[in-house]
C-alpha cells in the first residue's frame, strides 16, 4: 500500500487537523509515514500546504514529486488547482467548492471549478453546508472533507473514526460526536456519488 497525499488550503481552515487524523490512523494501521514541512504562512488567510506520504514499505523522502500525488485534498478550490501539476494522471482531487477569497484578484470561481471538473477523478462538495446538515459546527467542515477522502486513502473507515476519537477526546464528547458526524457526512456523500461509482473501483 502506498499513498502520496497533498493537503492544501489557507490558514485557519484546519488542514493540519486533517493531516493529524490521517497520520494517527496510518500509524495504527502499521504504516510508515512521512510529512513534509508546511509551506506558506499558517496564519489565518495565508496559504498552507503539506506533503503526507503513507506506505507499507519504508519511505526515504518526505517530498512528493510533480506527477506523483495520488490525492489532492483541499479546503480551497484555487489551492487545489495550484497543486494540479503534482497529481498523477489517475489521481483524485477532493476539494471544497467554496472559495476563500483572500486576495483582490481572486479568479472567477466558475472557471476554477471547471478546471477541477476537467480532471476525471474529482470530488467537489460544499463542506460547510454538509457540516451544517450533519448538525456539526462550521469548524468541523474540514472533517467533512476528510470523510469524503476516506475511500481514496486506503485506510479503513473505522480507523479514521477511531483517530478522530483519540485526537479530539480531550475536548469532550460533544466535540468528538460533532467531528464524527462531519466525517460521516462527507463519507456518505462520496459513497453515493455517481462519479465514485464510475471510477472508484480503480482503488
Amino acid at each position: 500500500m502506498k499513498r502520496d497525499i497533498i493537503l492544501a488550503g489557507v490558514g485557519g481552515q484546519g488542514i493540519l487537523s486533517i493531516a493529524t487524523v490521517i497520520g494517527e490512523a496510518a500509524l495504527k494501521e502499521g504504516l510508515y509515514l512521512k510529512q513534509a514541512e508546511v509551506h506558506g504562512m499558517s496564519q489565518r488567510g495565508g496559504d498552507v500546504q503539506s506533503n503526507l506520504r503513507l506506505s507499507s514499505e519504508p519511505i526515504y523522502s518526505d517530498l512528493i514529486p510533480k506527477g506523483g500525488a495520488d490525492i489532492i485534498i483541499s479546503l480551497e478550490p484555487m489551492e487545489a488547482l495550484r497543486y494540479l501539476p503534482y497529481l498523477k494522471p489517475d489521481g483524485w482531487i477532493v476539494s471544497s467548492c467554496k472559495p476563500f477569497v483572500n486576495i483582490p484578484n481572486y479568479p472567477d470561481i466558475e472557471q476554477v471549478l471547471e478546471h477541477i471538473k476537467a480532471v476525471k477523478n474529482h470530488v467537489l462538495l460544499d463542506v460547510e453546508v454538509l457540516a451544517k446538515e450533519a448538525g456539526a459546527p462550521l469548524q468541523a467542515a474540514n472533517m467533512v472533507l476528510l470523510g469524503a477522502a476516506i475511500p481514496m486513502l486506503g485506510i479503513d473507515h473505522d480507523k479514521i473514526v477511531a483517530g478522530v476519537e483519540r485526537i479530539f477526546t480531550r475536548k469532550g464528547e460533544a466535540v468528538v460526536a460533532a467531528n464524527i458526524a462531519a466525517i460521516e457526512a462527507g463519507y456518505e456523500n462520496v459513497n453515493n456519488s455517481t462519479l465514485w461509482k464510475l471510477y472508484g473501483t480503480q482503488w
